[in-house]
């Protein structure tokens, strides 16, 4: 049984993350915890004398988003979901949102977050949002980022972008390895090369290695030269019909390389293709 974990602050495109994960999970076994965070960051008094009245808390923040959480699960029931295996629970929590996201994946065993992300708007910090663009850095568990303009098909072409630099343990790969036999997808391991350099001998020893990890799925390797990462990866995307994209967090350079920059006039990925993001666990 997977426990997914679905933040929701009553948005669009939370909705939208949450009909994705359904279906997404629709023939596994799930528990799916329905999370709204009362963030502090929203109402701490600007002057510090103040102390937070808890009756106040109560019946303005914390008794209205228990009673919209249960009319969001209402809301989850009409869409259909796979009675017989999903299991749906409704979360509140009052504090900092990432503190409380890291609290209930340790609480709850969480296996996988789906959080929903707003449209590109040509600043790089929201460009996937700032909660889930926290949740991907911060918490160290599976991230299933779905964009307000995705909609559910079943991914049968999977991109993984990497710099080949494997500084992580290959176990973190698990899920990616997963949902590709799940779906019986392809998997098109991406490398781009800024230089025209030929590859490092360790680098072509990297090769071998997630050759040897991914031998019972269908996968192969891509090549690509260009000198902007995300302009590579968009080419990839359009031209393979990718469905998914998966990236390995600790790799951070070269994630920020294509999530987190400015220039996204180009850059429609971020727009309606998912990006599962996988991290070593503790």
């Amino acid at each position: 049984m997977k426990n997914v974990l679905l933040p929701t602050d009553f948005s669009e495109n939370s909705w939208n993350a949450i009909k994705y994960a359904i279906h997404f999970f629709n023939a596994i076994e799930c528990g799916f915890y329905v999370l709204h965070v009362n963030s502090l960051n929203n109402f701490i008094p600007q002057d510090e004398t103040l102390t937070l009245d808890s009756y106040y808390l109560e019946n303005t923040y914390i008794k209205p988003a228990k009673q919209r959480l249960r009319n969001f699960i209402k809301r989850i029931s009409i869409l259909g979901p796979n009675k017989e295996k999903h299991k749906f629970f409704a979360l509140t929590e009052t504090g900092f949102f990432i503190d409380s996201i890291r609290k209930i994946v340790k609480e709850k065993q969480i296996d996988f977050i789906v959080m929903g992300t707003k449209g590109t708007s040509g600043l790089s910090e929201i460009i996937l949002g700032t909660n889930t663009a926290d949740v991907i850095t911060k918490v160290k568990c599976t991230t299933l980022a779905v964009p307000e303009n995705a909609e559910f098909v079943p991914p049968k072409e999977i991109a993984f972008p990497t710099d080949l630099n494997l500084t992580y343990n290959l176990d973190v790969l698990h899920p990616l390895s997963e949902i590709t036999e799940h779906f019986k997808a392809s998997l098109r391991i991406l490398h781009i090369n800024k230089n025209k350099e030929h590859l490092k001998e360790d680098l072509d020893e990297n090769i071998t290695l997630l050759k040897d990890y991914f031998t019972d799925i269908k996968s192969s390797f891509h090549h690509l030269t260009n000198k902007k990462v995300e302009d590579a990866v968009q080419c990839f995307v359009e031209s393979r019909a990718i469905d998914l994209i998966c990236m390995v967090a600790k790799n951070l350079n070269y994630f920020q390389q294509i999530f987190f920059h400015s220039k996204v006039e180009k850059i429609s990925y971020h727009t309606d293709k998912p990006l599962l993001v996988l991290h070593e666990k503790n």
